[in-house]
């Protein structure tokens, strides 16, 4: 079953295309390992660390496109029993508690990313920068906060 594109200023192709892409990755970097641990019974090293980052990575575009098409999770069991008015309030004060969350991980995700920087950390596996794996973070918790940001004013203006 295929969506309808959100009616968004900025269309949401790229970050649908990357999150697809990102699960694409994960499912064959997982499947590379199922099939090397069955043959061999070696675990791929590499794969646990590449699985969580791209993990993560689809989550955000993800949820970068649930918030631009109004698709987030939520419970209206009271909210959908308010009259118009009022439910639009509730609606703005969800998107608002969506954006101060985003931004909390934009903010401590980049002074995570910054500390593993100063501080150069390794990745446990591979000894990679570890911080390679966290700018992503706080750099597309930032694209979901203005996603959310967009969606806020559409609801305010009564366009949503």
């Amino acid at each position: 079953m295929a969506t309808e594109q959100p009616k968004t200023r900025v269309p949401v192709t790229l970050e649908r295309s990357l999150a697809a892409l990102s699960m694409a990755a994960l499912c064959l970097v997982t499947f590379a390992n199922v099939v090397t641990r069955y043959l061999t019974d070696v675990s791929l090293a590499f794969t646990e660390e590449y699985s969580i980052f791209l993990l993560v990575v689809m989550t955000l575009f993800g949820s970068a496109v649930a918030a631009a098409a109004d698709r987030h999770i939520r419970i209206t069991f009271i909210a959908d029993k308010l009259p118009p008015s009022l439910r639009r309030v509730t609606e703005l004060v969800a998107w608002t508690a969506a954006l101060a969350m985003f931004g909390l991980l934009v903010w401590y995700g980049g002074r995570l990313t910054y500390d593993q920087w100063r501080f150069e950390e390794t990745s446990p596996g591979l000894g990679n920068p570890q911080w390679l794996y966290t700018v992503w973070l706080p750099l597309l918790s930032a694209v979901v906060a203005l996603r959310v940001i967009g969606r806020l004013i559409r609801t305010a203006k009564g366009t949503a």
